[in-house]
């Protein structure tokens, strides 16, 4: 079975699918039981994948699957390439463990066509799933197609009063950005061809990056790839579709948007444009990098000023991000397993924010933060749980934050990023200041809404959703060895592939600026 292991986990979402489109439409328990223990099979399936040893002391791609599929002529190969390495390791795994979790917040949240919303969830698992482990990029394009057709339906049918805005827009963004992405691909595609890579390599992307292309054509590709994956993850200026989609989107839809759809864009970064495009990453670097430090001060002021708790948490992932880009293009070991973590620890706190936001919302249908106050009188539990989750927003040491933030912030210094690191430092503060004014504001003082004076606290149900991840929030920020081991083989390959390639490039313009010299002299 270890053979098809992730066509197992994959595509095994699709089964529960299909047997929710069959069950009765009125029997609402029964959709919803099915689509949990699916997605509980599938993260079964996955967990051993946590447990072999095979990342801690190997870079290359593990549990492999490949076979022809897509065949024309002599002009196009496309196959089933699938494979995992320590870089997609821990995404393939939240997104198998946030699922279970996300389809049991929605027990009595989601009550209007529940056969549609379960298959769609079982659908976007797949995609998602897909996406992370696919070695051949028109592969990974589909997959990444296929992600934004269930999460449109999420938010335009059960969505909020404006869904139909918000759906149009991230489709329509998502869109725009993708097909820039297949025009780079298609081309990339036809130079492997001319340069003599085998035709039956496909779109494979381990043989794109060993093609020399020249610098000039990696500027326009690495731009196209990284305009896609920036409005994916989101960073500023295309950011403006994310507050929307997750105001409108149900408590589901924001909770896997957050910790799994956005770390698309993060992900395609690290997978394909940097090995891909190494020159191009070199000379984008001070762009992204000023980008970065943007979206982390302008996501924490424009979240101190809202006053819908939702908005807030929405534009908090802008800044948040925007510290996962800068490790990322730091470029070295310290930044970019900040960076990989901090995916990770945006998942599971982000997506306990907007958990602890649908409890609330579904016991008052409000969201706006003056409609609060004194909570913790008459919700004790539901505090606990919104503290200790608030303090791993803002990256308290001991939480999962802190360990993420402080490498990112010491990668990028180290990395010669420093003005860049300064500045991004303002936002740990303004974090700080965002989502513990919002805490006081919504659970401290007295209870001055006769509406909030017999909230019921937290179910059982609802403790049993937050548990495991209040467990990783301590796990990490207590032992992160237990992720960092297996990440960084990988990590390290690709920073020495993407700087040799890179010096290289540095040593032949050298040479080229010597011999223009010696030929002005000789002149």
């Amino acid at each position: 079975m270890s053979d098809h292991l992730l066509s197992l986990m994959t595509f095994f979402p699709l089964v529960g699918m299909l047997i929710v489109l069959f069950l009765p439409r009125e029997a609402d328990r029964l959709i919803k039981s099915v689509t949990l223990i699916f997605t509980i099979i599938v993260f079964l399936i996955s967990l051993p994948l946590a447990f072999d040893d095979v990342f801690l002391t190997s870079s290359a791609m593990h549990y492999t699957e490949f076979a022809e599929w897509i065949s024309i002529g002599q002009y196009f190969q496309m196959n089933y390439n699938i494979g995992i390495d320590g870089i997609s390791l821990w995404l393939v795994l939240l997104t198998t463990f946030i699922m279970p979790v996300t389809v049991l917040s929605t027990w009595h949240a989601v009550d209007k066509n529940t056969k549609g919303f379960m298959a769609l969830l079982l659908l976007l698992e797949t995609g998602m799933l897909g996406a992370f482990i696919s070695l051949d990029l028109f592969l990974f394009y589909i997959f990444w197609e296929l992600m934004l057709i269930p999460m449109y339906f999420l938010i335009g049918i059960w969505g909020g009063k404006n869904r139909i805005y918000a759906a149009i827009k991230f489709f329509i963004f998502t869109a725009v950005g993708s097909l820039l992405m297949l025009v780079a691909i298609i081309y990339v595609y036809y130079y492997s061809l001319q340069a003599g890579v085998a035709f039956e390599n496909g779109f494979s992307a381990a043989h794109f990056a060993q093609l020399s292309i020249p610098v000039e054509a990696q500027m326009w590709l690495f731009a196209a790839f990284a305009f896609s994956f920036a409005i994916k993850v989101p960073m500023f200026p295309v950011h403006t579709w994310l507050p929307d989609a997750h105001t409108e989107a149900p408590t589901a839809g924001s909770v896997i948007l957050a910790a799994i759809l956005l770390k698309m864009g993060t992900y395609g970064y690290v997978r394909f444009a940097i090995p891909l495009f190494p020159v191009a990453t070199m000379n984008y670097t001070p762009l992204l990098a000023t980008l970065a430090v943007i979206g982390i001060i302008y996501g924490a002021l424009v979240a101190m000023m809202q006053d819908d708790v939702k908005k807030l948490v929405a534009y908090s992932s802008v800044s948040h991000l925007g510290f996962v880009m800068l490790g990322v293009f730091a470029m070295n070991l310290q930044g970019l397993s900040g960076g990989m973590l901090q995916m990770i620890n945006h998942g599971i706190s982000t997506g306990a924010l907007f958990l602890i936001v649908g409890f609330i919302y579904e016991r008052r249908h409000t969201r706006l933060i003056v409609d609060f106050g004194g909570l913790s009188k008459v919700m004790p539990v539901f505090a606990t749980i919104f503290m200790i989750v608030t303090f791993s927003s803002i990256g308290l040491p001991g939480t999962n934050g802190f360990v993420g933030e402080f490498l990112i912030l010491v990668g990028a210094f180290e990395s010669g990023l420093r003005w860049y690191t300064v500045l991004a430092t303002t936002g740990v503060v303004l974090a700080a200041v965002y989502m513990l004014w919002m805490f006081q504001r919504v659970m401290m003082g007295k209870v001055t809404n006769p509406a909030n004076a017999n909230l019921k606290d937290l179910s059982a149900r609802e403790v049993v959703v937050m548990l495991p991840l209040i467990l990783f929030i301590f796990w990490i920020g207590v032992y992160p060895n237990t992720f960092f081991e297996k990440m960084n083989p990988s990590l390290e390959n690709l920073i020495s592939q993407v700087k040799g390639k890179q010096q290289i490039a540095i040593l032949a313009e050298q040479q080229l600026d010597h011999s223009v010299t010696q030929v002005s002299v000789s002149e």
